[in-house]
């Protein structure tokens, strides 16, 4: 992969205002096809706002979001989803109740072909298609390292391996490209470098761009090919994880004068 790749999402000139509060302003910014980029800064930044202007949850006040050379602006998040831009959340949000095969199916339904009246009368297609999203959804599971838990409800299983079931879900959309959540929160050191080879092996083999929003500056600087920093919702600071280590606008506005980025 390479960051001159030509980009599979675009941002441009993208501003967000609540109530005259200015929460992004006017910034830009490219998702190279097959990369993984970050998005950093501190609390307030405006960082899940652009995440959710990204995958329609709110839409710009001014600028475009371009996927695939497709103005998206302002499209439903269902159907940008169903597009190919899949997103995992900060605070997990499965179906607690339902197993971990189950909740990766749901997120099938964009791509089933056998309709509701299908699906009530229980055709041949329908009967098929169930069979196939099975198998799909045992697959994902496995891809992600949770095989085991297909049958098992998701409240039940481990606080890692329901970030890793997010990511199988997100997956099932066939996405190209993959929004990432505040993916370690809560995670161990441990489970936090792991999360590190995930990551690229999600790419390398799903042939997908990743997108993360991350505090885990450890993780950040061994995953990214680019970092992006937002402060106070405008653009300050872009480079290589080397460039954005040494940048003394990130150190004071995300790090802090004294920080010390893992090296």
């Amino acid at each position: 992969m390479s960051l001159d790749s030509a980009p599979v999402l675009e941002a441009k000139n993208i501003s967000v205002e609540f109530g005259g509060l200015k929460a992004v302003e006017d910034v830009s910014f490219e998702i190279p096809d097959r990369s993984v980029v970050s998005l950093i800064g501190p609390n307030g930044a405006g960082k899940t706002t652009f995440f959710n202007v990204l995958t329609g949850l709110y839409k710009p006040t001014s600028g475009f979001v371009i996927y695939n050379g497709e103005d998206i602006t302002g499209v439903v998040p269902h159907v940008i989803a169903a597009k190919g831009v899949a997103r995992t959340f900060q605070n997990i949000r499965l179906f607690g109740l339902m197993t971990a095969e189950e909740n990766v199916m749901v997120a099938m339904h964009s791509h089933l072909k056998a309709g509701i009246i299908g699906t009530i009368i229980g055709s041949p297609l329908q009967r098929r298609e169930e069979r196939e999203a099975r198998e799909e959804a045992r697959a994902l599971l496995s891809f992600v390292g949770i095989g085991k838990t297909a049958p098992e409800f998701a409240r039940n299983l481990s606080y890692g391996d329901q970030r890793r079931l997010e990511v199988a879900r997100a997956l099932a959309l066939r996405p190209k490209v993959l929004l990432l959540d505040e993916p370690t929160a809560g995670m161990n050191p441990q489970e936090s470098a792991v999360f590190v080879d995930f990551v690229h092996k999600v790419r390398d083999e799903k042939n997908l761009a990743i997108l993360l929003i991350e505090h885990d500056m450890s993780v950040v600087m061994k995953v990214s090919e680019r970092i992006t920093v937002l402060d106070r919702g405008m653009k300050i600071a872009e480079g290589s994880p080397a460039d954005i280590k040494s940048n003394p606008r990130v150190i004071e506005a995300y790090l802090g004068k004294s920080a010390e980025v893992n090296k």
